[in-house]
């Protein structure tokens, strides 16, 4: 019974994922550990500065991203030959890209601060700088894509363990000593550049070479047609998932950093279906290739794996959030309670939206998965402009939870999806467990 929803992959792959999941966990927990003891060293008003910057950079990554990884995955898969070329072509796109936007996204901070300045807060400019630096080192996560495309995610995930062990270190060193914000921002440019120099190392040790890469304008101009929609559905995503903490900047720090507290809590799980169905994506283009029932099953399977897990988290969480909240912060960001008990529930829509994505992409409907984000983009922006300023961060978690909800569930109302819909909503209320469970009991 306790992988029932796995019956359609085999346990070959099976095991692969969950050792990759294993890794994964490793290095999110430890990340969410030392992420706790910043929030409660800096206390709320400070952690929400850096919340805030965070944040803003996060939708600045997602521009700098262009929407590449999974078409790496895919060109490398179909052209192995022209490996050198997708690589290198997509690295300089990348490289250029988030160069310009460290600029920009100053630039977009120094006006929003400009039309609503706060005389008791501190410009934050040197911090959003940093972080958008450490931001532009993502533009090797290129050779993160050739190793899924590889099935060898299992080397990105001890270079990014690495990287976070050491930037563990030295954020408790930081916290240790007694230092300012700065240093803790100083922590993620570290990261970037030590994912980034790993990256190239794992790269050159599987004896490949990153030199040997080459840019190709007409491959660039391909590249970018395709995944134009992904770019700005990718931007949507992040919109609708820290607008709110953006949003709430305008109440104050504290209402940020209070917020953010239960933010990260409810967001610690989202790392799980991002490596669940990035192991599996492989293997459902080789059943779409090969055995279209197999498929449709393999996608079914997902969504009920995707419920399983993300259920009973909600479930636990969301009746002892304000306990959570208090114990692991010390009573420092007590009322973040109601937060997080409706916040969590938005993991639930996020789990299926990520399996539900690679469906997308499968299908080439790039342009439905940019209609979806940008509903629930639109949605959330709107809520959060009516329930921030009577709720603070109480009506940023509703809004979050409503715009998670139709972005998942913005499949039914299109009639090439509507079955995944269909599947979806049977997988969020158990409809195949239970009839399992019936059958079981029956035989």
């Amino acid at each position: 019974m306790k992988f029932t929803a796995l019956k359609g992959f085999d346990q070959e792959a099976f095991n692969k994922y969950l050792k990759n999941t294993g890794w994964l966990m490793f290095g999110k927990l430890l990340s969410l550990i030392v992420n706790l003891l910043i929030a409660r060293y800096l206390g709320p008003i400070l952690f929400g500065d850096l919340s805030f910057g965070l944040s803003l950079v996060a939708i600045m990554a997602a521009v700098g991203a262009l929407g590449l990884d999974t078409f790496i995955i895919r060109e490398i898969i179909q052209e192995p030959n022209k490996r050198d070329e997708i690589l290198g072509t997509s690295l300089w796109l990348r490289l250029i890209t988030n160069a310009l936007l460290i600029p920009i996204v100053i630039g977009i901070y120094l006006f929003s601060h400009h039309l609503t300045p706060n005389p008791s807060e501190q410009p934050l400019t040197l911090l959003i700088g940093l972080l958008a630096l450490a931001s532009f080192f993502k533009s090797f996560n290129v050779i993160d894509s050739y190793f899924q495309s590889q099935v060898q995610s299992k080397y990105v995930v001890h270079v990014q363990n690495t990287s976070l062990i050491v930037t563990a270190i030295f954020k408790i060193i930081v916290i240790s000593l007694g230092l300012p914000l700065i240093y803790i921002v100083l922590a993620y440019v570290l990261d970037g550049l030590i994912l980034a120099s790993g990256l190239i190392i794992i790269y050159q040790k599987r004896g490949l070479h990153i030199f040997d890469w080459n840019f190709d304008k007409q491959r660039a101009k391909d590249l970018l047609k395709k995944s134009t929609p992904l770019i700005l559905a990718a931007v949507m995503v992040s919109i609708y998932m820290k607008i709110d903490v953006i949003m709430l900047k305008s109440v104050g720090s504290k209402a940020v950093g209070i917020y953010s507290s239960a933010q990260n809590l409810s967001e610690a799980w989202y790392f799980i279906p991002v490596a669940i169905v990035t192991s599996v994506f492989p293997a459902l283009l080789n059943a779409r290739k090969t055995d279209l029932n197999r498929y449709l099953k393999r996608l079914g399977n997902l969504y009920d794996l995707m419920v399983l897990i993300s259920l009973p988290i909600a479930i636990f969480i969301s009746f002892f959030a304000s306990d959570i909240i208090h114990i692991i912060y010390k009573g420092k960001f007590d009322g973040a309670g109601p937060m997080l008990s409706i916040h969590i529930w938005s993991g639930v829509f996020v789990f299926l939206g990520a399996a539900s994505s690679q469906y997308l992409i499968a299908e080439g409907y790039t342009r439905i998965a940019f209609y979806r984000t940008g509903l629930g983009a639109i949605i959330n922006i709107l809520l959060n402009l009516w329930l921030i300023p009577k709720y603070a961060g109480l009506g940023a978690s509703v809004a979050t939870l409503i715009a998670c909800i139709a972005s998942t569930f913005f499949l039914l109302f299109v009639s090439k999806t509507r079955n995944q819909g269909i599947l979806m909503l049977k997988s969020l209320f158990l409809v195949n467990l239970f009839k399992k469970i019936l059958k079981i009991e029956q035989s």
